[in-house]
């Protein structure tokens, strides 16, 4: 089977999944308890007024229309418009205006996963039980133990009384002055200038160290295990027997048979980002996805709760076929008919 026609094939079988994820996730946000009728009217609201916007909404349709008319628009990506948060705005307008935000935010949080956590798992696999090893595993362990809301709470606190806390040094206005919590950056253009992008970094950086960490606590530990099973095989004995420079045994051997078990955990990235940014980015108040998928769910904004959500399921489907993709492409003995 050719490369195409199995990624063709996993498109085709990720379609029941999108389906069944967007039923329930209908489900959920009809059947359960948000109710965006007494969001938009407030305490205050009287019955009538109740009644007449429930009608004008279509919440007092049959529950089988009303599931028709969320799946069409879902596939043919007419996301409706917000009926809380901004009324009259289309949830795609409003997806668009906070995705950047949480796209600076994810960069940062697997850019700081990969390049640390990975470098000192595969040090430590070459160095086992070194006091190297032993620091770094125990680091991975704790980092990954600490809940990612503690540690932004943690992170925050410490770091808007840093000079109290940190000896007399001033985070606020170290290299260029920024707040601990906020946007990170109101324009994408605004990166292009040196001193705005210097503190769109800094102003992300703590919330970006907070949501990398679980993940960069796995890939040291997944990473260090790896390297120690594969230092270990036969056919890297092999290869040292017939002279293979060390150097070149490392890179093109022991590192790449490595990163095979690392790829869910860095396409993992991806769920973490899901997840972890509604906490973090709450917070942080960095308004990107995760803080406005939170706030619909409480305002009971029900067509925005109900497309985002089928963003993030689309998401998980296209990061698991991504990953199939990319073992194939480290691990050539891996097929595309099932066997390897």
């Amino acid at each position: 089977m050719s490369r195409w026609r199995y990624f063709a094939r996993r498109l085709l079988l990720s379609l029941p999944i999108l389906l069944f994820g967007a039923t329930i996730t209908f489900i959920v946000i009809r059947m359960g308890p948000l109710d965006p009728v007494g969001a938009i009217l407030g305490p205050t609201g009287d019955p009538q007024s109740y009644n007449q916007i429930k009608d004008q909404l279509g919440l007092n349709r049959p529950l089988w229309e009303q599931y028709i008319d969320y799946m069409v628009g879902l596939f043919t990506l007419n996301l409706g418009q917000s009926w809380v948060l901004q009324p009259d705005t289309s949830a795609y307008s409003l997806i668009l205006e906070y995705a950047p935000r949480t796209l600076w935010l994810g960069f940062w949080s697997v850019l700081i996963a990969i390049f640390v956590g990975i470098p000192l798992g595969f040090y430590a696999g070459l160095n086992p039980n070194s006091w190297s090893d032993y620091a770094a595993s125990f680091g991975g362990i704790v980092w990954r133990a600490m809940p990612n809301f503690w540690l932004a709470v943690i992170f925050m606190a410490v770091l808007s009384r840093s000079e109290q806390v940190l000896f007399g040094f001033n985070w606020q206005n170290w290299l260029v002055p920024t707040t601990v919590i906020g946007v990170p950056f109101q324009n994408p253009q605004d990166l292009l200038n040196p001193n705005d992008l210097l503190a769109a970094i800094k102003k992300i950086a703590p919330a970006a160290i907070v949501l990398g960490s679980a993940s960069m606590g796995n890939e040291m530990r997944i990473g260090r295990t790896a390297v120690l099973e594969t230092v270990n095989s036969n056919f890297i004995e092999t290869a040292r027997a017939k002279g293979v420079p060390p150097r070149s045994l490392v890179w093109k051997h022991i590192f790449r048979n490595a990163l095979i078990p690392l790829v869910p955990i860095i396409t993992g990235e991806a769920y973490l980002l899901i997840g972890g940014s509604v906490l973090v980015e709450t917070v942080f108040n960095i308004s990107g996805i995760g803080y406005l998928f939170f706030q619909a769910v409480i305002q009971g904004d029900l067509p925005l709760v109900g497309s985002l959500m089928f963003i993030f399921i689309l998401l998980v489907v296209i990061i698991n076929i991504v990953q199939d993709l990319l073992y194939t492409i480290i691990d050539p003995r891996v097929g595309y008919d099932g066997g390897s």
